[in-house]
């Protein structure tokens, strides 16, 4: 495979480191960081053997899915508008999810919100954010998002994108329902790289270093699941339950519980309809 970022990405600046087989591309990135570098860079790999997901849980990424890492540069980004990238993130990579799957369906569609083609598989018409860093196909996880940073000497604050994405194939065994986008989409990899970059590039540009927030907030919010919908968050010592109503200007997850009171959270295992009903 070989990996390519868009036109709009170079125009800004962004690099791309490739490798045929790597650890984790986050702790590359990680590493190149606390080397000096300052990016914005990629860092991607054919295979990657020992990635992670969020809570330290194992991200299984074999030849021909997506691997990739962005080292961003976050110099006048306030503090606490670092964890919001995540949202930015989520939003950039479904849009790219979405645009592979119209590319591969219609080579003359064109870009934008507007919904996918009608008559096609349900899994492609249904791409949707799942809080706070899942993208799901048609309920099943088909990507995630992990975020990392950390303060280097000197105080320069190193944040490193991370998305992994089943591109060629799900893995097995999983306590969770998993999709891979080649059951619905020609898209390959690098193709999916490239649509990410673009789309990464248009999302921070809208995000706008923390200070257009509240228009990220919005456009994930119009692409989340489950919204207005049961939801069950399994936390540490306790289960919330509920509707998920919304997430507020911190990207928390905004629970209406029965007794009509609300409750936020900012960390926990989400699960909507049914299984919240069950939990």
């Amino acid at each position: 495979m070989q990996f390519r970022l868009s036109q709009a990405a170079r125009s800004e600046g962004h690099r791309l480191h490739s490798h045929d087989r790597l650890d984790s591309t986050n702790s590359e990135a990680m590493r190149l960081a606390q080397g000096g570098e300052t990016g914005p860079l990629w860092v991607t790999t054919q295979r990657q053997e020992a990635g992670r997901g969020r809570r330290g849980n194992a991200w299984t990424s074999p030849e021909g899915n997506l691997a990739a890492s962005l080292l961003m540069p976050v110099a006048g980004v306030p503090p606490e508008m670092v964890a919001p990238l995540g949202f930015v993130a989520g939003v950039a990579l479904v849009d790219a999810i979405r645009d592979a799957c119209r590319l591969a369906l219609s080579p003359h569609a064109e870009r934008g919100d507007a919904p996918l083609p009608q008559g096609i598989a349900p899994s492609a018409a249904a791409i949707h954010l799942k809080w706070p860093n899942d993208v799901l196909a048609d309920g099943q996880k088909l990507a995630g998002i992990l975020l990392e940073a950390e303060t280097l000497p000197g105080g320069r604050r190193a944040v490193v994108v991370g998305f992994g994405v089943n591109v060629a194939a799900a893995p097995d065994g999983l306590p969770y329902p998993a999709a891979a986008l080649a059951a619905f989409s020609a898209a390959d990899a690098p193709m999916l790289l490239e649509f990410l970059s673009e789309r990464f590039v248009e999302a921070v540009r809208i995000w706008n270093k923390g200070r257009g927030f509240s228009n990220i907030r919005r456009r994930w919010l119009e692409r989340a699941a489950g919204v207005g919908a049961p939801v069950s968050v399994r936390m540490a010592e306790v289960t919330l339950t509920g509707i998920f109503e919304t997430i507020d200007e911190g990207g928390r997850l905004v629970i209406l519980a029965p007794d009509g009171t609300r409750r936020t959270v900012t960390a926990g295992e989400v699960h909507f309809g049914s299984a919240a009903t069950a939990a």
